[in-house]
């Protein structure tokens, strides 16, 4: 008589859940522990220069000069001309809005920023961080010129309002690096986290917010599916060793 065999359990969804966020944390953190123990703090110039940039500009805010010419470098609103906006677009990521402690704005750039660093470079990571700060900046006047008659529109008195920070910036490199990194909860839980923000407290920012993260799921999405295309399939060879080997995370070439 033959007898059948046990089954293995199968794990629970809260015991999946934790698996899946123990692979999502090592994807993400395994380039750049690696990077930050070889190097130390040399391997993130960008994020330190940003960081000092940040609080130089807070300091400059706070001066009888200083106001008068970190607004005209990097005071962006969607009242003023658009080729003066692009103009100061660059120097607005750096700018931390006066109204707002910076010291949520230095913590951020530098987990963030050197996260993206340490992962996908320097470059890439000023590039998303533009791209992100001028995405925001755009939909900002596209939302003040549509008015608040229509539904992605809004009242034109923000459009006095300064809209500087790294948050577009940041938030972008979070969506970056999470499409990247094949992150699917930390991409969706940013998503989540910034709609919720829009509905709580539909305000300018949450929406430059929505608008950022868009701009870099797109340029991502599209980057990846180029890339995808351009690398070449392989099949592996009948004699080769069948044996799995642990495969190691590489950096963006």
């Amino acid at each position: 008589m033959s007898t059948l065999a046990r089954s293995t359990p199968r794990p629970g969804l809260l015991a999946r859940t934790a698996r899946a966020v123990r692979g999502e944390w090592s994807r993400l953190t395994a380039i750049p522990a690696r990077e930050l123990r070889a190097h130390g703090l040399s391997a993130i110039p960008l994020t330190m220069c940003t960081v000092l940039l940040t609080l130089g500009f807070w300091f400059a805010w706070r001066t009888a000069w200083g106001g008068d010419v970190v607004r005209a470098l990097g005071g962006v609103s969607a009242g003023i001309p658009l080729p003066l906006a692009l103009l100061r677009t660059p120097v607005s990521l750096f700018v931390p809005a006066p109204d707002l402690p910076v010291w949520g704005a230095l913590i951020q750039v530098l987990v963030l920023f050197g996260l993206a660093e340490l992962d996908l470079g320097a470059r890439r990571t000023l590039v998303i961080a533009y791209v992100a700060t001028l995405c925001g900046t755009l939909a900002a006047r596209v939302m003040v010129g549509l008015g608040p008659d229509h539904l992605l529109g809004i009242d034109a008195r923000h459009g006095d309002i300064l809209d500087t920070g790294p948050s577009a910036a940041v938030v972008g490199l979070v969506v970056c690096i999470a499409m990247v990194r094949r992150a699917p909860i930390l991409l969706a839980g940013v998503w989540l986290l910034m709609i919720a923000e829009v509905v709580v407290k539909p305000n300018l920012a949450g929406r430059e917010h929505i608008a950022a993260m868009t701009g870099v799921t797109l340029c991502t999405g599209a980057y990846l599916a180029w890339q995808r295309r351009r690398t070449p399939r392989t099949r592996p060879s009948p004699t080769a060793d069948r044996r799995a080997r642990p495969r190691e995370t590489t950096r963006l070439p």
